[in-house]
């Protein structure tokens, strides 16, 4: 799927990302819509694109709040330089309500400074 083929706008946020089923130390988010997110570890991690993997998101811009239990399903997954990328669909989740309010203060927050996913 390319970016002309996105249903949500991504905001480039910046947060911290728990998933013992993924990896032991966290991850960083760098972008966010309501349908998915993008993060990246600074470490190789194996990654199974079959699995769905639970996922605590802890936004910088939300760090009054408890972490974000978001249930992601990968899209893909990229190496680079030691680091992997994984793109990761939001699938139905416990605090997807907490989520749609979270983009739509990143919507409010950002709304001259949209991210274009190339």
């Amino acid at each position: 799927m390319g970016y002309k083929d996105r249903q949500e706008t991504r905001y480039k946020e910046i947060g911290r990302i728990n998933s013992p089923q993924l990896c032991a130390i966290p991850g960083i988010l760098d972008d966010i819509s309501l349908s998915g997110c993008k993060v990246h570890y600074q470490v190789p991690v194996v990654v199974d694109l079959e699995n769905e993997y639970e996922i605590k998101l802890s936004p910088n811009s939300n760090n009054d709040e408890p972490p974000l239990n978001l249930i992601c399903k990968p899209q893909w997954v990229k190496e680079c330089d030691g680091n992997t990328f994984i793109g990761l669909q939001i699938l139905y989740s416990p605090d997807v309500n907490r989520l749609s309010t979270f983009i739509e203060y990143l919507s409010e927050k950002y709304s001259d400074d949209l991210l274009e996913i190339k």
